[in-house]
């Protein structure tokens, strides 16, 4: 799929310079950004789903050890 944006001017100069630097292009450069982006969406769902669980299957024993 191809996808077109517009980056700011600022924004390319640093994306070239990190680019040159990784030794990669800007589009596998932006690629591994965006895959950074969905991985860190998908983390944080896990631990709130972790976390939702927790407090919903552990709830007493949470007031227990509040009250500790």
């Amino acid at each position: 799929m191809a996808l077109n944006i517009r980056i700011p001017e600022a924004l390319d100069r640093k994306l070239e310079a990190v680019a040159a630097a990784e030794h990669v292009s800007k589009s596998a450069l932006l690629l591994q950004g965006a895959q950074l982006v969905v991985e860190r969406h998908e983390h944080r769902s896990q631990v709130e789903e972790g976390l939702a669980f927790v407090l919903s299957h552990d709830a007493e024993l949470l007031e227990r050890l509040a009250d500790a």
